[in-house]
């Protein structure tokens, strides 16, 4: 898939827009062996872990390491020496285990009055965060780890759907553009379907995200074990990931399948920007962020709340330049990579959504058209054997001629696995064998279809 687009100078500081690494430099998170590799300010690091021990009591100085996801030695113990010398926080037991590491902690009354002085800015106590520089740098290293899609790869992935050889064809090079695919058509003819066969195929790549990311002073979610799939090497976690003996990178970093994250006609334009929670006082990561180095896919376009034209021109920067702007509820903005194929799939006739400057902005526009006969006949033969209904042709012929051919009915995709859902139901109350007899059909397609 193509790349974000290359830049040239200097490395930037913290929160400045995106440069690009040297050629040939993949991305894994390096370790951390001393508390200036986190990139972060150690009184915020203080801050951090006095939140967690004001929330949680009694920990152990592994637990915490465990809660902030940061090595204990060279790192936490520092910052736990230096909390204890200030009394904002004392050991309760070192008979636990061998260690500072296995000594029980307790948060003092000082403690206490500099958590909440910490709340008050931002009630965030979680795994630390990475600076914007960083996960800047790992966007743009892994987008160059993107594969290529190819013919076979392509009928291997979409082999379980029924397409016309043109709409095959077409999908193959609009997945390798890397940018954005207008999918169109009737309803029920598999856009969604080949939009996750596609998502499928990518998130056989795995990359890294951080649990947060860190700018001035603020804090943005990005991991959401909602939205993100772990890796199968990656260790599943509840909240922050244990911390493995003798792991090497850096562990602020989660290894996931490239995302495939699909929103709907929820979607609002608030949603594409930076998501301030008023009372916890952090940021949520918006979908396009999540979805970077993946596919965002946008589900019936054109029925959400925000109008068609407004959601567009939302997505015309980042479309053309790969680069997304979000704003801080401080009134900054940031410049973050925008390596995301968006898939927008709609029902709505095109001209009744964007006019032609619109569909320019679009790189590929595929329409996934009604079956032929052949392909009807491929998808029922299919969905039936799936689900135990018995096929056959003659069932299949009356049931085109008496309630699509006579009627003028259009043919639909999703509607085999419709009729054979009704047949099945129908066969259990009359306690018959599923099978495509005249009477199980007719009395499915009365059930299933209404005139409009």
């Amino acid at each position: 898939m193509t790349n974000a687009p290359a830049r040239t100078g200097n490395k930037a500081p913290a929160g400045s827009g995106p440069l690009a690494p040297p050629a040939g430099t993949p991305f894994t998170p390096p370790p951390i062996v001393t508390l200036e590799d986190t990139g972060l300010s150690p009184l915020w690091l203080q801050d951090l872990i006095l939140k967690v021990m004001y929330f949680q009591g009694y920990l152990t100085g592994y637990k915490i390491a465990e809660e902030v996801t940061l090595p204990f030695s060279g790192v936490v113990d520092q910052i736990m020496e230096a909390l204890k010398r200030e009394k904002l926080l004392e050991v309760r037991s070192s008979q636990m285990g061998l260690g500072e590491g296995a000594y029980l902690y307790a948060i003092t009354g000082a403690g206490i009055a500099r958590a909440r002085e910490a709340l008050e800015r931002s009630q965030y106590a979680g795994p630390a965060p990475v600076p914007l520089n960083v996960y800047i740098d790992s966007i743009l290293r892994q987008a160059r780890g993107r594969m290529t899609v190819t013919n076979r790869m392509m009928r291997q992935v979409l082999s379980s759907l029924v397409l016309c050889e043109d709409t095959f064809q077409a999908l193959g090079p609009a997945v390798n553009s890397g940018t954005s695919i207008f999918l169109y058509g009737p309803p029920g003819n598999g856009k969604t379907s080949v939009a996750r066969a596609v998502g499928n195929l990518i998130q056989t790549q795995n990359i890294y995200i951080p649990h947060a990311i860190y700018v001035d002073g603020q804090v943005i979610k990005v991991y959401d074990s909602v939205n993100h799939t772990l890796a199968d090497d990656e260790e599943p976690q509840a909240g922050a990931p244990p911390l493995r003996a003798g792991a090497r990178r850096d562990p602020r970093w989660v290894r996931i399948r490239r995302p495939f994250i699909v929103t709907g006609g929820e979607l609002t334009l608030a949603g594409l920007d930076l998501v301030f929670d008023d009372t916890l006082k952090y940021y949520e990561a918006p979908f396009q962020v999540k979805a970077n180095g993946g596919i965002l896919l946008i589900d019936d376009f054109g029925r959400q709340m925000v109008r068609p034209r407004d959601l567009l021109n939302r997505w015309i920067v980042p479309l053309e330049n790969r680069i997304d702007y979000l704003t801080l509820h401080t009134g900054r903005k940031i410049e973050i990579p925008f390596d995301v194929l968006v898939v927008f799939s709609t029902n709505l006739p095109p001209k009744d959504l964007v006019d032609e400057a619109f569909l320019r902005r679009l790189r590929h526009k595929i329409e996934i058209v009604d079956p032929t006969y052949e392909e009807y006949r491929e998808i029922f033969k299919r969905v039936s054997a799936s689900k135990g209904v018995t096929y056959s042709d003659q069932g299949l012929a009356y049931l085109l001629q008496e309630w699509y051919i006579k009627p003028n009915r259009k043919l639909r995709a999703s509607h085999p696995r419709d009729l054979c859902d009704q047949i099945i139901d129908i066969s259990q109350y009359l306690n018959v064998e599923a099978t495509m007899a005249r009477e199980l059909i007719d009395r499915a397609a009365k059930s299933f279809f209404v005139d409009l």
